[in-house]
């Protein structure tokens, strides 16, 4: 059997991938060797462009319309009758907790007004500077805060649940999963003819190679240097039995760490930033103890939380440029790669999916001179 596409990879990018071409009647196989580690299971969840202070205008744009796509994406997998996702608007509070934390946080209001003004959105309304006396009443454990930003349009989603959803209406769809490691490629005349998996070829017209830290494995075969390394992140999750946390807003600091409340009393603290982890997909001493040390010192209201959970990700990054990377590889026609989101993957990647889906599709076509093109590498 030949398949239209072959997807290399099960994280939320690949599953992505797989449930828009299946949704438009493409014979798929996706490929998901479900790798410990793999960032999907490991994301807190935060899906919000507007308070990113430090992103270039097209990296904003980009990231607008994946938040902006999330709400059509949840109603259809609703409508087809998939699980829970975990996907809901909850708010943001962006905070400055020490004295250090002053001026970055001047500089990211300058920066989210600027972009107000540039780009329309979003609405006054919706992005306020609040007292401190406030913040602690929308997320009761905070610390007495220097000062407050609140953001009501900031959504989060569960990975591991957008994935599940996604997953189970593309199998109702024909989708055709193997859970097995890709070994190579298979290559003739300049195109990618399948791949031999378990000793097997199985042979495909297209191939997308999706499988986060480790797509450069893949990649290597093409020709193609693909610089995305994994970047270990450790999360907590903590539970307050009993305590309404579904009310209260996800927050961010200016030391890189965040809080991210779920609805069953569970917060969740994270996240370290480990570039020379390697695929080391383990949770260590030192890890725990900063995301517990950040996690208290903005809300120091959760030291008699549970310990429930440590989760630990290896998140694609790219070394060169910290961009995604999306797009046909140079050289080899029937080939895209889609990786490289690092910690915005459960942000980005069900969009990214569907745009690579469109290109496959031709419903677009691929820009020639695109930010995230993988064509933006040298071939080795």
């Amino acid at each position: 059997m030949t398949y239209d596409v072959m997807v290399i990879g099960g994280g939320i990018v690949g599953m992505s991938i797989a449930y828009h071409l299946v949704r438009a009647g493409v014979k798929t196989l996706l490929f998901d060797r479900a790798d410990p580690g793999r960032a999907t299971a490991a994301g807190a969840g935060i899906v919000t462009a507007e308070t990113n202070g430090h992103a270039p205008d097209f990296w904003l744009d980009f990231a607008a319309e994946a938040v902006a796509y999330y709400p059509e994406l949840v109603a259809g997998l609703q409508a087809a009758g998939a699980g829970e996702t975990g996907y809901a608007i909850c708010g943001q509070l962006v905070v400055a907790v020490s004295e250090d934390e002053r001026q970055p946080f001047a500089q990211a209001w300058q920066w989210m007004r600027q972009q107000q003004r540039r780009r329309g959105s979003p609405a006054p309304d919706d992005l306020v500077e609040i007292s401190p006396a406030e913040a602690g009443t929308l997320f009761p454990p905070l610390a007495a805060v220097r000062r407050a930003l609140y953001y009501r349009q900031a959504a989060r989603v569960d990975g591991r649940l957008l994935t599940q959803a996604m997953r189970q209406v593309a199998l109702s769809r024909g989708l055709v999963i193997e859970n097995q490691s890709v070994e190579k490629l298979v290559m003739e005349a300049g195109a990618v003819r399948g791949v031999v998996a378990a000793q097997t070829i199985y042979a495909a017209t297209a191939v997308v190679i999706a499988g986060g830290a480790w797509s450069g494995q893949m990649a290597s075969q093409l020709g193609l240097a693909l610089p995305v390394k994994p970047v270990r992140g450790q999360i907590i999750h903590v539970e307050l039995p009993g305590a309404a946390t579904g009310n209260w807003p996800l927050v961010t600091a200016f030391h890189g760490h965040y809080l991210v409340p779920w609805p069953d009393g569970r917060v969740v603290m994270g996240a370290t930033v480990e570039p020379e982890a390697g695929f080391l997909a383990q949770a260590t001493v030192v890890g725990v103890q900063e995301v517990l040390r950040e996690g208290l010192r903005a809300a120091p209201g959760l030291r008699e939380a549970e310990m429930r959970e440590i989760r630990v990700g290896l998140r694609p990054t790219c070394t060169e440029d910290g961009l995604p990377v999306l797009g046909r590889v140079p050289g080899w026609g029937n080939v895209f790669v889609a990786t490289g989101h690092g910690p915005y993957g459960l942000h980005l990647g069900p969009y990214s999916g569907r745009l690579i889906a469109a290109w496959l599709l031709g419903e677009q076509t691929e820009p020639a001179e695109h930010a995230f093109r993988v064509g933006r590498f040298e071939r080795g």
